[in-house]
């Protein structure tokens, strides 16, 4: 065999491998290897995708890593709807629940039902069409939700393809036919460990963290970027289906039972109940048991079982005639918030908290607890003044779950988030489509540590010797307030800092000097502009070619460049427009910084051209056409966009190709491609 051929039957082992061991571990529990395995298998599937890119299958475990972000989700149309369910808080409503069924069909028997913990999560749609996963979306107003496939392809426990048959399939299960199209439904979700490592991490970063589980599953799943995602530790339950061709079933247990053949997660609590009473029972046991769960849950689900009878039942206005949530009531203590402080992150999120009267909540003393954002303080309509009850998110975080406005007395103060930074007195921003607001102060003392760091960082001016840890230092010591202080800094100021000799603080100044001429995209990646990572920064580099004429951009301007929409355009624009920022700015010519001219010209034959390669090229590398079409001004994706306009296709080009032709994007060989980049250079 040849290279490729090996290669070839290695990464079909390695994907049926990485599959199964998906599956053990994020639907069965039971890992048979360690993480650290589990990596080995990953990045040795990577390593042979890259080397043979026409071996990479849509399918592949390795494209759960996320793509480039969209401007705004589609709107998808579901085949059937996805309703909401009526609720019931107690036993007594149960009983009316099954009553109200059994006048309905006329009949004196017991019904059967099938009972589910409610997952409090968000509710998704996966729709699959011959087995392959093609559009995922939300539940949107139960018609028509938002298209987030992307993300959804991120999370691992949602098969990419619905397999014809397991080895690991349930002992003596036959795997059902794998239908021509169905609508998977379920709950995205995020365990409790995994929000709790999570938020630790955010607040590691200088990030606000997330109020529960639920915040942080449905923020994660409607990221523009899915590359965000993809780092968030989402997983799925699958409960239901909706439209179904090619496959029939008799009962929702056998829903389940398929669903869980073909490699969704079932949850494990999901069981049958003969009758009503044994629902009542259910639900008073997963209400002991709740606290215990890896998961949060806000009650149960009863289902009747009989499809035959669900469709007889019908519905009522938006909810089914044949399910009911039956709801646990909260848990929480009542208390008093004092006053609503604001407190700025290290990356200039401003988050509101309410500073209470300590109660105590769970075992512990709560006195403080986050508000999150303006929009959850307006949803909850929470003012100072308020008597609100107070609940600890995921047992570990205190949240304001609702305000008891029977005991308001008129004297409760709304809240309004401050236009001005309460540490820097900068200018507060809130972009379209984000919740948070920002103080974009460069020299906001909240923010500086983090700003510094990321300016001396290997992306940014390579600084040498300028880490985390001598950052804090300098600034601890009030020998720096924004960037620009690193270029006056003398020795014998640095001789003052602990584990600080001659030679290093000699080696730290020429680390600092060499910076002086850092080429533009690296200057303008290293200020910090929100939205403005690498390749925007070169982007913006090679459009504008210095610092003023970028400065000097409007939002309009911007967003006529490729792949620079309103958010990121506002975000740069409006940096530019701050006067601490400006200020920094001038300080850094003061010290005699002066980036060096773009190489590259503007009028470049290429110049804002789109690239997709797929399949292999015989006269050169991957890398190397990459290189070839950026030389000439054009840049190089991954996926094909709506901006895409080649799509070069070598030998075994895969579902790109398709994707092309469907779209009507422009389709060049490797000849043609060659031929077209020998003329641009002529």
């Amino acid at each position: 065999m040849t290279n490729k051929d090996t290669a070839a039957e290695r990464v079909k082992t390695l994907k049926t491998a990485i599959d199964y061991h998906n599956r053990r571990y994020h639907q069965l529990d039971a890992p048979e290897i360690t993480d650290a395995k589990y990596d080995d298998l990953m990045r040795e599937l990577q390593a042979l995708e890259t080397e043979f890119p026409s071996l990479a299958a849509p399918d592949s475990p390795t494209q759960r890593v996320g793509a480039p972000p969209l401007n705004k989700f589609a709107p998808v149309a579901h085949l059937t709807p996805m309703l909401s369910l009526a609720n019931a808080f107690s036993a007594e409503e149960i009983r009316e629940f099954d009553l109200r069924c059994r006048r309905f069909l006329g009949s004196e028997a017991s019904i059967r039902y099938i009972v589910e913990p409610k997952l409090d999560g968000l509710a998704v749609n996966l729709d699959y069409e011959r087995g392959a996963f093609v559009v995922g979306s939300t539940r949107g107003d139960g018609t028509v939700g938002e298209d987030v496939t992307l993300n959804l392809r991120t999370i691992p426990a949602i098969p990419l393809v619905i397999p014809r048959g397991r080895d690991d399939a349930p002992e003596g299960a036959a795997v059902p036919t794998v239908p021509e199209r169905i609508e998977v439904r379920g709950e995205v979700c995020m365990e409790r460990e995994a929000f709790r490592n999570l938020n630790r991490r955010r607040e590691a970063e200088g990030e606000a963290p997330f109020a529960n589980p639920r915040n942080a599953a449905a923020g994660s799943l409607r990221q523009l970027d899915s590359r965000v995602t993809a780092k968030r530790p989402l997983t799925m339950f699958c409960y239901a289906i909706g439209a179904a061709q090619g496959v029939a079933f008799r009962t929702q247990g056998e829903v389940l039972r398929a669903l869980s053949a073909w490699g969704f997660t079932v949850n494990e609590l999901i069981k049958p109940a003969a009758d009503i009473e044994e629902c009542i029972r259910y639900y008073h046991r997963i209400g002991e048991i709740r606290d215990g769960l890896p998961y949060e849950i806000d009650g149960i689900v009863i289902k009747v079982d009989d499809l035959s009878l669900q469709e007889r039942l019908g519905f009522v206005a938006r909810s089914p005639r044949w399910a009911l949530a039956c709801k646990f009531a909260s848990i929480g203590e009542q208390t008093l918030i004092d006053a609503i402080i604001v407190q700025v992150g290290r990356t200039g999120v401003l988050t509101p908290v309410a500073v209470m009267r300590p109660v105590r909540v769970g075992g512990v003393m709560v006195g403080r607890a986050t508000l999150h954002n303006q929009d959850e303080i307006d949803r909850k309509d929470i003012r100072i003044g308020d008597t609100v009850i107070v609940q600890r998110a995921g047992d570990v975080i205190p949240e304001v779950v609702e305000v008891v406005k029977a005991l308001r007395t008129g004297a409760e103060e709304p809240f309004v988030m401050p236009m001005l930074c309460p540490e820097c007195g900068s200018r507060i921003v809130r972009l379209d489509g984000e919740a948070a607001h920002r103080c974009i102060g460069m020299a906001c003392p909240a923010q500086i540590r983090e700003r510094i760091a990321h300016f001396a960082s290997r992306g940014g001016l390579d600084i040498e010797g300028l880490g985390e840890k001598m950052v804090t230092q300098l600034v601890t010591n009030g020998l720096i307030a924004d960037p620009a202080d690193l270029y006056f800094l003398t020795g014998e100021q640095l001789l003052g800092l602990e584990r600080i000799a001659d030679k290093s603080a000699s080696n730290l100044l020429a680390a600092i000097d060499r910076s002086k001429t850092p080429a533009l995209d690296r200057l303008i990646y290293a200020l910090g502009i929100r939205h403005v990572g690498e390749a925007t920064a070169k982007r913006l580099s090679s459009t504008y070619g210095t610092l003023t004429a970028l400065a000097a951009a409007t939002p309009e301007e911007l967003e006529k460049i490729r792949d620079i929409g309103p958010e990121v355009a506002t975000s740069i624009a409006g940096f530019f427009r701050e006067p601490t920022n400006l200020r920094v700015i001038e300080k850094l010519t003061r010290a005699g910084l002066a980036p060096r001219e773009v190489s590259r010209p503007q009028t470049a034959p290429l110049t804002g051209k789109s690239f997709v390669f797929t399949g292999t090229l015989h006269r050169m590398s991957r890398g190397e056409a990459k290189a070839l079409v950026e030389s000439l001004g054009g840049y190089v994706t991954s996926a094909i966009t709506k901006t895409t306009d080649y799509v070069v296709a070598g030998d075994a080009a895969g579902s790109k190709l398709d994707k092309a032709r469907r779209d009507g994007i422009a389709i060049l060989d490797e000849e043609a491609f060659f031929a077209l980049t020998r003329d641009q250079m002529q």
